[in-house]
């Protein structure tokens, strides 16, 4: 057993740091070493337990309904709240369009209204569902077009979503307005406040101005809230919250046409682990209410002197001012996001590139937690000698002929010849013959990725997709032994 761990500990090396606040994507670090080790205890307590019946493990359902109850404390829930612990935002979105779905089976091709902001996990609901997607541009402040929403509600409308906040440029939409138009035509409101559920009322609270988001707007009919992001437990519990019990019930589902037992699930999973949801009951109790208030406090000071700072640095700036916690940076012409993340990563940080959008140009995300605090002038230092280098070596240029040969694709009929072509001019090399015993599908990683960016950048979304799905597909291919 010891010789395994300590293989685990040099593979998890090559990882991203999840303590210390340097990851400023994927993890949300809370700072305190106590409700780090409480969640990792109740992890390991629960790990056997099965959520698939609560009747067999009842003190699953006491963490769950206490956890429900928690939210619809912070979020305004009437008395008639239901909610559903799930496996993290995505599981939430999905359920939440499933429902909306299943609610209108006389609607043959149901549609959902979404501003462009919104998150990836609603076209994945689309894909999974069927539920067509109306995408409708957002407003010069990437919130939003309420006038451009309401107009695109018809008969065949189940659902209309807003963010709070969106994931890419960390603003809340006007909540308020685009209930009320969902409303008015009977249309559910799905609130996607999945980073923003658990520290938005704090702010409030805090006395930061906040737009309107919960269930005190009327026609909100349900949120989603991410309790492994701010409210600081392990990955992976979120919440899906109703209004009422009605909302809920088409999310359920129950089989007893067949021999074995009868199935029952709130969720999309049957079988799943007690571990995840114990440890955010664990965490949630270890810092409560007020350790939450302060928590936010100290999140929303470092978002503050990043705004400021950031702004100080020449050839950067804050696409819009956050409403939250996440913050979108861009760059001058003089230098390009990609390098700059690059050179975050070699100083020892991780900020997330994003990539361009209709016309909007590829930024740097930052998810910003309450351990960041303690490093904002380390950060800032670090980033402002990042675009400085970015600066000296000017921006990433994809050859035009690469980019000629990514235009003349087809992302339907991308062929693996395409693909390691593509690998080749990107320093992602390929060595297919040893596709079959690396486990890694034959692709070298690099370590800077501004070119493996930039390429996908000038790539279209369809095609950007299709290049993923196949670098992910050649990517995970099986680590054989030999001992079998």
């Amino acid at each position: 057993m010891t010789d395994v761990l300590a293989r685990l500990r040099a593979m998890q090396a090559g990882d991203l740091p999840v303590h210390g606040g340097r990851t400023l994507a994927y993890v949300y670090d809370s700072g305190l070493p106590e409700a780090d080790e409480v969640g990792r205890s109740a992890v390991a307590a629960y790990a056997g337990s099965n959520g698939l019946d609560p009747t067999a493990f009842p003190s699953l359902l006491t963490m769950e309904n206490d956890l429900v109850g928690f939210a619809c404390e912070m979020v305004d829930a009437p008395t008639t709240a239901v909610g559903t612990v799930t496996s993290g935002g995505t599981e939430s979105v999905l359920l939440a369009v499933q429902a909306a779905r299943d609610a209108n089976p006389s609607i043959e091709r149901p549609r959902m209204v979404l501003p462009s902001t919104a998150h990836a996990a609603f076209h994945k609901a689309s894909h999974y569902f069927g539920v067509e997607t109306v995408v409708v541009p957002v407003t010069s402040d990437f919130r939003a077009d309420v006038a451009a929403m309401t107009a695109a509600i018809d008969d065949r409308t189940v659902l209309v979503v807003a963010s709070a906040p969106s994931y890419a440029h960390g603003v809340v939409d006007p909540v308020t307005e685009l209930a009320a138009a969902a409303d008015a035509r009977g249309v559910r409101c799905h609130v996607d406040a999945c980073i923003g559920g658990w520290v938005l009322p704090y702010a409030a609270r805090l006395g930061r101005e906040v737009t309107p988001w919960t269930f005190a707007v009327e026609g909100v009919t349900s949120i989603s809230v991410d309790l492994h992001k701010y409210a600081y437990t392990p990955k992976g519990t979120s919440i899906l919250l109703h209004r009422n019990p009605a909302l809920r019930k088409p999310q359920f589902f129950a089989s007893a046409d067949w021999p074995g037992y009868t199935m029952l699930n709130a969720t999309m999973q049957s079988t799943k682990s007690g571990g995840p949801l114990a440890a955010a009951w664990a965490v949630v109790q270890t810092i409560g209410d007020d350790g939450y208030q302060s928590l936010a406090r100290d999140v929303f000071e470092a978002v503050d002197r990043l705004v400021l700072g950031i702004e100080a640095i020449p050839e950067l700036r804050v696409v819009v001012r956050p409403d939250s916690t996440l913050i979108a940076l861009a760059t001058s012409s003089a230098c390009d996001p990609f390098t700059i993340c690059d050179e975050m990563a070699a100083a020892g940080w991780y900020v997330q590139p994003q990539m361009a959008y209709a016309d909007s140009p590829a930024t740097i995300h930052l998810s910003v937690s309450a351990a960041t605090l303690a490093h904002v002038d380390d950060f800032l230092a670090a980033l402002a000698a990042a675009v400085s280098a970015a600066v000296e070596v000017g921006p990433v240029v994809v050859d035009e002929e690469v980019v000629a040969f990514i235009a003349a694709l087809d992302p339907a009929d991308l062929t693996d010849e395409d693909f390691d072509g593509l690998l080749a001019a990107s320093g992602l090399v390929s060595e297919v013959e040893d596709t079959a015993d690396s486990g890694s599908g034959g692709l070298a990683l690099p370590e800077r990725m501004a070119q493996v960016n930039a390429m996908l950048d000038v790539a279209a979304p369809e095609m950007r997709e299709a290049l993923l799905v196949a670098f992910l597909d050649r990517l995970s291919r099986p680590a054989r032994t030999g001992n079998h």
